[in-house]
């Protein structure tokens, strides 16, 4: 009785139902908004091997150009881990490694086991681990680290303050060993890319390792989400040597942070490379959903300049089927263009490499999706470096020869069934 005489004054109602709208219009943004239209204008800079090329793209992504790189490819788990695992246990004096995904299991306890055994021989050792991304793993899993000495932040936990940027993720996988090695590419730390399943196999990824002039770049990357993690910024000697390799290589850390508006430093990056390709641009993501804008530069390599395309992506092992079957929709504009689309059958292929005429790869955590191009952060190493882009183009050879090519009469053709989920595409171009 007492709750049917309560009365609700009329500013309250006001204010209510105020909020509700505005919640519906944050909502209806997200998913109705069409997103930046973009396209490149390469004047006079056409040859990618040009010093005019390496200029441009210099300035456009606001990284220097390093000369003095040594880049060694690591195909699939049981080759990375083994060789990052090494190289914390050679650490001397700092450790610092970034994740989107760190889930508790065996590999996980490798890692948390050596990152605390370093840390009590008084290595300094620092974690950021996407507080999203790395939701199942807990504080007390890094127990052991921190009574040691270790530190762990998690980028943009859940707080009320963060709800406006609680879309923005770190999507970065960085590891960081003295300021002197160093490991990116697309694998977090996790039991499915190292060991099978029943029936499924474990996950098909790439990591680098890198030398040289480019590492101190890398540590820079991780400065910044460790300062927003645990707000101190990370300096001295320890963390930035000065760092050479006998190799030299043409190479640039792109670290890409969304802008209100959704341009990044990896958008421009790939849109450039594509836009400047004569001859070969080879694909490998685990979420292929191009925008519109990504979508016509492709089309235009193929239509315009001939250019050979060729895209693998994850097929029935997938581990976002929705995500699958929504690429799917991209297809046709790609299929009829002359681009090829080739779908990897034995396992889910997680790799993030584009290969663009045979002399320039890019490798990273960057999808092809409005996610990676507009709301996370990420980081890529791009090289130009034949030899390196071959031994990238040796697995892309490989991992063509155990996929199935999707024909454009293939894609015409499919059953209703495959092509409702397709229907959520254009909300997921924007939100995957």
């Amino acid at each position: 009785m007492l709750l049917l005489e309560m009365t609700v004054s009329t500013g309250f109602v006001v204010v209510a139902t105020l909020a509700i709208l505005l919640q519906a219009l944050v909502i209806f943004v997200a998913f109705f908004d069409p997103g930046l239209r973009y396209k490149v204008s390469l004047r006079g800079v056409r040859k990618l091997d040009s010093p005019e090329f390496l200029h441009t793209l210099e300035a456009i992504v606001d990284a220097k150009i390093n000369h003095h790189t040594a880049l060694r490819v690591f195909t699939n788990g049981e080759n990375f881990y083994e060789a990052e695992l090494e190289a914390i246990g050679a650490a001397q004096r700092t450790v610092n490694l970034e994740a989107y995904i760190f889930q508790e299991g065996e590999v996980a306890r490798r890692y948390a086991q050596a990152l605390a055994e370093r840390a009590r021989a008084g290595v300094q050792v620092n974690l950021v681990l996407d507080a999203l991304g790395s939701l199942g793993t807990t504080n007390r899993f890094f127990r052991e680290l921190t009574a040691a000495g270790g530190k762990v932040g998690w980028y943009n936990a859940a707080r009320w303050n963060r709800l406006p940027r609680y879309n923005h993720r770190t999507h970065r996988e960085l590891l960081i060993v003295d300021g002197l090695v160093a490991f990116l590419g697309g694998a977090g730390i996790a039991d499915h890319w190292l060991t099978n399943r029943g029936n499924r196999r474990r996950w098909r990824d790439t990591m680098v390792r890198v030398e040289g002039d480019a590492v101190p770049h890398l540590q820079a990357t991780f400065a910044e989400n460790w300062l927003e993690s645990r707000g101190e910024v990370l300096t001295g000697p320890e963390y930035y040597p000065f760092a050479d390799a006998a190799r030299e290589s043409s190479a640039l850390v792109i670290n890409s942070t969304p802008t209100a508006g959704g341009a990044t430093r990896a958008r421009m990056l790939f849109q450039l490379l594509i836009a400047g390709a004569q001859k070969s641009i080879h694909i490998t993501t685990p979420y292929f959903l191009p925008d519109s804008s990504l979508s016509d530069e492709l089309a235009r390599a193929v239509g315009e300049r001939g250019v050979q395309v060729k895209i693998v992506v994850p097929g029935r092992h997938s581990d976002h089927m929705l995500t699958r079957s929504s690429s799917r929709l991209a297809y046709g504009k790609l299929l009829r263009a002359g681009a090829r689309i080739f779908e990897y059958k034995p396992a889910m292929i997680h790799a993030k490499i584009l290969l663009v005429d045979g002399a320039w790869s890019v490798v990273g955590s960057t999808n092809f999706d409005n996610r990676s191009f507009g709301l996370n952060d990420e980081v890529n190493l791009a090289a130009f470096d034949e030899a390196f882009t071959q031994r990238l183009e040796e697995d892309f050879v490989r991992d063509l020869a155990e996929s199935s090519e999707i024909t454009y009469e293939q894609w015409r053709r499919r059953p209703i069934f495959e092509r409702a989920p397709e229907l959520l595409g254009w909300v997921l171009e924007r939100q995957q």
